[in-house]
């Protein structure tokens, strides 16, 4: 097990590290963020889960909650307050498709990727629902979150550049995407340096 701090932070109140991981849905933000947050002792937040919770306080499923999302854009920017809130102290990996562009001091900023028709097997099975059902729920999922973006931040959430490392989930199981993500960590100064183009693993 580690204890990660932000290197070179020289005040009394070290601020600890901080770990965004993002990708489309289905992707395994949670999954991995989850088993990040054990192995190196971090807290873990959710924007997804937060966004989910929201949804049942409306008594609303996913897809009615983000098409009202598309026209009160202040549930987004609620989402989006929670997070940044509560990952201001550090000592957090927070996994969301915005964490990288919202929480801009994060030391290490991972993107997930994988083809569409994997990641709606997987929500399928995470959901408990037919494959054509997930397929066409995460693509409308996808372009309302794409739009909301857009709109509400100017953000275009397939630039990729905020990001220091992509890797496709489709070509490991999680403890290896675990253990990859545990040695870049852990021997990279890039929290140190200016922020670079991603680099593509």
């Amino acid at each position: 097990m580690f204890r990660l701090y932000a290197t070179g932070d020289k005040s009394k109140g070290k601020k600890r590290m901080i770990i965004t991981i993002s990708g489309h849905i289905g992707s395994g933000k949670t999954t991995i963020a989850r088993a990040l947050s054990e192995r190196f002792k971090l807290n873990h937040i959710s924007a997804g889960q937060v966004f989910r919770n929201m949804a049942k306080e409306h008594k609303m499923n996913l897809q009615e909650f983000s098409k009202l999302a598309e026209e009160n854009p202040e549930i987004d920017r609620e989402v989006d307050r929670r997070q940044v809130a509560l990952a201001k102290d550090g000592n957090v990996v927070v996994d969301g498709r915005l964490s990288a562009h919202l929480i801009k001091d994060a030391d290490f900023k991972i993107w997930l990727k994988a083809n569409i028709e994997e990641r709606a097997r997987r929500v399928s099975r995470r959901e408990n629902i037919a494959y054509e059902v997930a397929l066409k729920e995460t693509l409308e999922r996808e372009n309302s979150e794409r739009k909301r973006y857009r709109e509400i931040y100017n953000i275009y959430i397939d630039n990729l550049k905020p990001y220091d490392v992509i890797l496709n989930t489709e070509l490991w199981d999680v403890e290896s995407i675990i253990k990859v993500i545990v040695n870049m960590v852990t021997s990279s100064k890039m929290w140190m340096k200016p922020r670079r183009e991603a680099r593509q693993t």
